[in-house]
């Protein structure tokens, strides 16, 4: 029989590739199975053990390994950070179920069925408690991933592989050594530690500095992409899987990648098409069926692989009666944790070559392998439908009716088009339907004005697409920017415009200029003015000034949901500068949206009380005003020389001010005194206070 491969030409192996990841997921779909089936079923067949058509030589070896540590590094930046705080206790406390019931039934099994050693048993353990996230992909696809079962299998996960880890060393210890050596555990757990606090300090200051200095979106993703390598291979190094260090890279970068930013799209796009498919064919390529149907192999098979899945069932059923998961999410866990691929047979191979294993037990882990990995993702796909339904009720129960949102950015340069729209979508309204404008306003019809459009709106389109959102171009011919914006949110049914920040011609040029003036005159609608020096992901905090009596605003809701959105996806703090009525409203518009952010409140009543704290905002934060119209209700008189402050104190520092939504259909305001309220919550009257102080400055005059 001839060994050799049919194709061995690399055009030809990547053309068979190719084919088998575009076609798998097309054709199984309507058979309603999940692809990641296919792509391992293909690779099966495909593969030296089916049909010999490729050989599963180094390339599909690193490219298999490179899309596992994809794998693990897209399971860790897509992780809700806050959520995953929340579910950080429930996560641990599985980690330890599904590390030591497989590990107990593993030994048990091994030790009074398949009457093997202890040693032997213990190795044998350690690969039923270790697995991968292979239908991970499934959970993202249904969008699943912030789900509270999708977050504690992830660090269950965690925790169940660093346990398997120190029981697979100390077994490969005690078999060379003839004795077990807490010395060595506790020298690699030092290790560790020691990897962990140097991750810890050096990625997120090398991310902050390289974004800083270099905004192409190449060089930004082989950046990341090298500090995720570095991270997998010096963990190897210390003596850690590779799989933990890609993780944990992902955790520490999670922040500097939101999850609506143009590098974001990059990461997921070039994973799911390529590496990730790489590495699910590279699976089925080392699946031999035969030796499955081996007689001498079939009760063994059958030993091992009842205990691989009771060994998984188990943990997530107790998980369920604990934290009160509905049997969806059991199944979520059950599917998200009980594949066993490369890593139960990297085990299994380094017990074969020490003698303790024989070839039925490493057959039999094949036969493991296959089952796992065929209901995994099937079993993932049908409970994460249900999950996502529970998820969309739950937001529809907590948000009630959402009003569809319209943002309008008029563009007028080409260089600055794109971060306007960047802000624009990292703010956009995730939970409804949200529809971007690009609009440029000319007043002359000459073939340099209509070229200047069109470059300006095909920039801020190529941003939007980037960032997998779709921008509507709208190029307007009018008496002058103000008279076509207005008519435009008029005929569109703008929510909010954002328009960038005015630069000063001259020393007697206001710091708004003209412009913002006549717009905020003319339109009732919420007005947002950005100023970033730096890259958005690389903010620290956003600094909010909020003004005494900023609750009455019919688009008090919105601008903190606005806020609430940014800080959610560049994953930074929030801190409140307002007075003490305003805190409880801002609380309770934070807990009905459900963003989970990190925020802070700091009491300042008027313009006197915040400018101490002026001199704490850093050149890494944002600084956020909320203006108020003239004869507003918190229109005051410190108002009229915000411009003046904003020049002298924040000339250098990214900044934004808003002007909130007036004269519409405010909605209910619930305070956080009472979160659990469904009625119209109001703060105390700042009414008559307000009269005593603007008498007090009449009299003073």
């Amino acid at each position: 029989m001839n060994t050799a491969p049919l194709i061995t030409q690399p055009v030809a192996i990547f053309t068979v590739v190719l084919m088998i990841i575009l076609l798998a997921p097309l054709l199984l779909n309507r058979l309603k199975v999940p692809h990641i089936v296919g792509m391992i079923v293909a690779g099966v067949i495909v593969g030296p053990y089916g049909f010999n058509v490729l050989d599963n030589d180094s390339s599909f070896a690193v490219f298999g390994q490179v899309g596992l540590l994809y794998l693990m590094f897209l399971a860790g930046l897509e992780i809700d950070m806050y959520h995953l705080r929340l579910n950080l206790r429930r996560g641990i406390v599985f980690g330890v179920l599904t590390l030591v019931i497989p590990l107990v039934l593993g030994v048990l099994s091994s030790v009074f069925i398949l009457r093997l050693s202890w040693l032997t048993s213990m190795l044998l353990g350690a690969m039923y408690a270790s697995h991968t996230l292979i239908s991970y992909p499934v959970a993202a696809r249904f969008g699943i991933t912030k789900a509270a079962p999708v977050l504690v299998a992830i660090v269950g996960t965690i925790a169940a592989v660093v346990g398997a880890l120190f029981v697979l060393a100390a077994t490969v210890s005690i078999g060379r050594d003839g004795s077990f050596s807490p010395l060595s555990m506790l020298w690699l757990l030092a290790r560790m530690l020691l990897w962990a606090a140097a991750m810890l300090y050096c990625l997120p200051r090398l991310t902050r500095r390289f974004f800083k200095s270099y905004g192409d979106r190449v060089t930004q993703y082989v950046f990341i992409m090298a500090l995720v390598f570095i991270s997998a291979w010096s963990a190897q190094l210390i003596g850690l899987e590779a799989v933990l260090g890609a993780f944990a890279a992902g955790l520490i970068l999670n922040r500097y990648v939101p999850g609506a930013s143009p590098l974001m799209s990059s990461i997921e796009f070039v994973g799911n098409a390529l590496f990730i498919p790489y590495f699910l064919i590279s699976v089925g390529m080392m699946i031999n069926v035969r030796v499955i149907f081996n007689t001498d192999t079939l009760a063994v098979s059958a030993v091992m692989l009842a205990v691989a899945i009771a060994g998984k069932w188990l943990p997530a059923l107790l998980a369920q009666r604990i934290n009160g998961f509905d049997a969806a999410g059991r199944e979520v866990l059950f599917g998200l944790t009980c594949a066993h691929t490369a890593v139960a047979l990297a085990v299994v191979t380094v017990g074969f070559n020490m003698g303790l294993l024989d070839v039925r037990v490493l057959n039999s882990t094949v036969l493991v392998i296959l089952v796992t990995c065929a209901i995994a993702p099937m079993i993932t796909s049908r409970a994460a439908a249900r999950v996502k339904i529970a998820m969309l009720e739950d937001e529809d129960s907590q948000q009630g009716p959402q009003r569809h949102n319209r943002t309008l950015i008029p563009v007028a340069n080409p260089l600055t088009a794109p971060s306007l729209v960047e802000m624009a979508v990292l703010m956009r309204n995730d939970r409804g339907s949200h529809d971007f404008y690009a609009l440029h306003v000319r007043d002359e019809n000459t073939p340099r004005a209509r070229r200047q459009s069109r470059y300006a709106l095909d920039a801020a389109c190529k941003a939007g697409s980037a960032m997998d959102c779709t921008v509507t171009p709208l190029e307007r011919y009018d008496l002058n920017a103000i008279t076509g914006m207005v008519n435009v949110v008029e005929e569109r049914d703008i929510s909010e415009v954002i328009l960038g920040m005015h630069r000063r011609a001259s020393v007697i040029d206001s710091f708004f200029g003209s412009k913002v003036d006549q717009l905020l005159q003319t339109t009732n609608r919420m007005v947002i003015i950005p100023r970033c020096y730096i890259p958005p992901n690389t903010l620290t905090r956003i600094v909010v000034r909020v003004p005494a009596g900023a609750q009455y605003e019919t688009g008090f809701s919105r601008w903190v949901r606005c806020l609430a959105r940014l800080t959610h996806q560049l994953g930074c703090r929030i801190i409140f500068c307002c007075p003490a009525a305003v805190q409880p409203l801002i609380r309770g518009v934070l807990y009905e949206a459900s963003y989970g952010v990190r925020c802070e409140f700091r009491t300042a009543e008027t313009w006197d009380d915040f400018i101490p704290m002026a001199g704490r905002v850093l050149a890494d934060d944002l600084f956020v005003v909320i203006g108020a119209r003239a004869n507003s209700v918190s229109h005051d008189s410190d108002m009229v020389h915000l411009p003046e402050f904003l020049q002298r104190y924040f000339a250098s520092h990214n900044l934004m001010v808003i002007y909130p939504e007036q004269f519409g259909e405010a909605p209910a305001l619930t305070s956080f005194v009472d979160p659990l309220s469904s009625g119209t919550g109001s703060a105390p009257s700042a009414i008559p206070g307000r009269l005593r102080r603007v008498l007090r400055r009449m009299l003073r005059r």
